[in-house]
């Protein structure tokens, strides 16, 4: 297990580091006027040539990046051109605001989705079609719009959770799940449609093979067939299906965070590329890139846990 973990930890590594330097090339290589969008149109060509100095733009491409990726090996991410706040600081604030409504969203995902999978694909009939019919329904039905419909009755009538905002966790617990569970709801909702699918589709080819006919001549419960056999050998196409949307709710972040007014992740990256804010949208890209590592990674770990052979192959 350990040297399977340090392959997928060295494959991940290169990865981060070409995606990286290719968003470094693209984005510094776009000619984009950053010293004139700081200082304006009525600047000066002199005042544009000397905060270029200044910020190290007039350099040759390389030596920016070499100068660049030394800082990122020792935990500097630059500081922003609009702001001059540290990125790294600026991301460590906003982060916990978006990794608290996705969580959250994942841990209902998944939750709902096993659920409505296995009751869909062991009970079968009507069961089947109604779930089929509301995951459809969820799945097509825009989240925007269900998330103001989810405002309106349960915050502005209702009054049972705030319309926006973000109360921390320290703070208050309660308060804090109160003001997530609506941006996390409408943030799953596609998700559980999709994921329940899929592993109601894995589950049914796993119950039709020839291993579940053999434990039920053995007098096997059908609970026990289900949960610890058949859920067991179908759950390597789910995960991969969660994974992709766990990564998935990270870009859709941006579009909740305007609806209930989170200045999170998402609205940090949308800022960053609008303003033409060349380190924070570099730091914005070396977190999603880790993101998605760190993620394929987990998702191969439960998967060889799951299944051993997956190990070695």
């Amino acid at each position: 297990m350990i040297t399977y973990l340090l392959r997928r930890l060295g494959a991940g590594l290169v990865l981060i580091f070409v995606v990286t330097a290719v968003t470094f090339f693209l984005t510094y290589g776009a000619d984009i006027p950053v010293a004139r969008n700081i200082l304006g149109p009525n600047a000066s060509a002199e005042q544009v040539l000397a905060l270029e100095k200044q910020l190290g733009l007039d350099q040759p491409i390389l030596d920016q990046y070499f100068g660049w990726l030394a800082g990122v090996i020792q935990g500097d991410l630059g500081n922003s051109y609009f702001s001059n706040q540290p990125v790294a600081e600026a991301l460590a604030a906003r982060l916990p605001v978006t990794l608290s409504v996705v969580v959250v969203a994942a841990t209902l995902t998944i939750t709902l989705s096993v659920v409505l999978g296995v009751m869909s694909a062991a009970r079968g009939g009507v069961i089947d079609a109604l779930l089929q019919s509301i995951s459809t329904i969820a799945y097509v039905f825009p989240g925007i719009v269900l998330g103001v419909a989810l405002v309106y009755v349960f915050a502005i009538n209702l009054q049972w959770v705030p319309a926006i905002g973000l109360v921390p966790f320290a703070e208050s617990p309660a308060g804090w799940f109160n003001s997530v569970i609506l941006p996390a709801i409408v943030l799953a909702i596609g998700g559980v449609a999709a994921l329940a699918s899929q592993i109601r589709g894995s589950l049914v080819d796993e119950l039709e093979r020839d291993y579940v006919k053999t434990l039920r001549s053995r007098g096997v419960s059908e609970g026990s067939i289900l949960l610890k056999h058949a859920l067991r050998n179908a759950a390597g196409a789910g995960l991969t299906t969660f994974s992709l949307q766990f990564i998935t709710m990270f870009g859709a972040a941006l579009f909740i965070e305007k609806i209930f007014a989170l200045g999170g992740y998402g609205t940090y990256a949308y800022l960053s590329a609008v303003q033409g804010d060349l380190p924070a949208m570099l730091g914005v890209s070396l977190f999603g890139v880790g993101l998605v590592v760190v993620v394929n990674m987990l998702v191969d770990v439960a998967y060889g846990w799951l299944n051993p052979k997956a190990r070695t192959s």
